[in-house]
């Protein structure tokens, strides 16, 4: 039986080969066409002119074809829309088996855009068999948003039957992506925490090493220095510090916050603020612990960090970012399709 399909009209030349299709029917086609746009189809041909083409639909070889035939209309035009619409999964297996790349990359769009939880586990299979990242990816973010509907579905409950493997890798992803973001929230509140302890050092090296006294109560910066003023006065007038800080917890943040600036102080003269020569003198004796030097190395990073980010950023490099982030992004990217 030979299909309705003509691609003898869309050359000049007779048809030089016959494709079937998996019921039987046929498409005559041109060897010169296939072979250039599929180095699989180029394999085939050399062999017989009478190719097969099975796993699909008749429609969906047909649609195949002309996709090979004209290429634009894989990313314009009506008809490729409703191609990749009615065939999306077909065209995406078609196109990797028979090594389409740009095909495929259009067909692994399309059938990502519109994914739903009931199809996520087909999709997230169809993703494994034909090496398609993106979609696989996809997939996977759709489960971990709503794993209970995914889990409702029927193609879950069919790998459950006979494919335990694809949900136990499915599941793992799941875990691996939770702890990965558990991990990150640690780190971002890690580094919050050296952040108020560097902006605690720097209010404590303001609150002795500037001559000026601060006139304007009202401002943060003037509450913050008395309040570390305050603080080194408790220290200096309590009775129950324990031994170095070890009673009265004002005396021992303060101290503590004392020794973290001394670790970190490298001015050639004598500094100003209290103990910092004695507890540098202290440390240089004793051996300090790697914990303690850990620590002082993520409080300094968080300092430079910090001064990076509330550094002035000249007009000009503003007004180059602006230009770059609005018109230049557009045309590369328009150059490049």
């Amino acid at each position: 039986m030979t299909s309705s399909v003509d691609f003898e009209s869309l050359r000049p030349s007779p048809a030089d080969v016959r494709v079937v299709t998996s019921d039987g029917s046929t498409i005559a086609a041109h060897s010169s066409v296939l072979a250039s746009a599929s180095p699989v189809l180029e394999q085939m041909i050399e062999v017989s002119a009478r190719i097969r083409i099975l796993g699909a639909s008749p429609d969906a070889v047909a649609a195949f074809l002309r996709f090979l035939y004209s290429p634009r209309e894989a990313t314009s035009g009506e008809w490729g829309e409703a191609a990749m619409a009615a065939h999306g999964a077909p065209l995406l297996a078609l196109a990797h088996a028979h090594r389409v790349p740009w095909l495929k990359r259009r067909a692994e769009e399309d059938v990502a855009a519109p994914l739903t939880a009931e199809r996520a586990v087909d999709a997230l299979k169809l993703a494994r068999l034909c090496d398609a990242p993106r979609l696989y990816l996809e997939c996977v973010r759709l489960a971990g948003k709503d794993l209970a509907a995914v889990e409702l579905s029927e193609g879950w409950r069919f790998a459950g039957r006979h494919d335990a493997a694809l949900q136990v890798d499915l599941l793992r992803l799941l875990h691996d992506a939770d702890q990965r973001k558990k991990r990150w929230e640690r780190e971002r509140a890690s580094q919050d925490v050296y952040r108020q302890l560097s902006d605690a050092m720097a209010s404590l090296d303001r609150a002795f090493t500037e001559a000026s006294p601060c006139d304007d109560d009202s401002s943060g910066a003037c509450t913050a220095r008395q309040g570390i003023v305050q603080l080194v006065r408790h220290l200096a007038g309590c009775g129950n510090k324990g031994g170095g800080g070890g009673g009265c917890p004002h005396c021992k943040r303060i101290f503590q916050l004392l020794r973290l600036h001394s670790s970190v102080c490298d001015r050639a003269e004598p500094c100003r603020v209290p103990l910092c020569s004695n507890l540098k003198t202290k440390m240089q004796a004793e051996k300090v612990d790697k914990t303690w030097r850990l620590l002082v190395k993520k409080v300094a990073r968080a300092g430079v960090m910090a001064t990076l980010d509330n550094r002035q950023v000249p007009e000009i490099v503003k007004r180059s970012w602006a230009k770059y982030s609005s018109g230049g992004s557009r045309s590369r990217a328009a150059r490049f399709r």
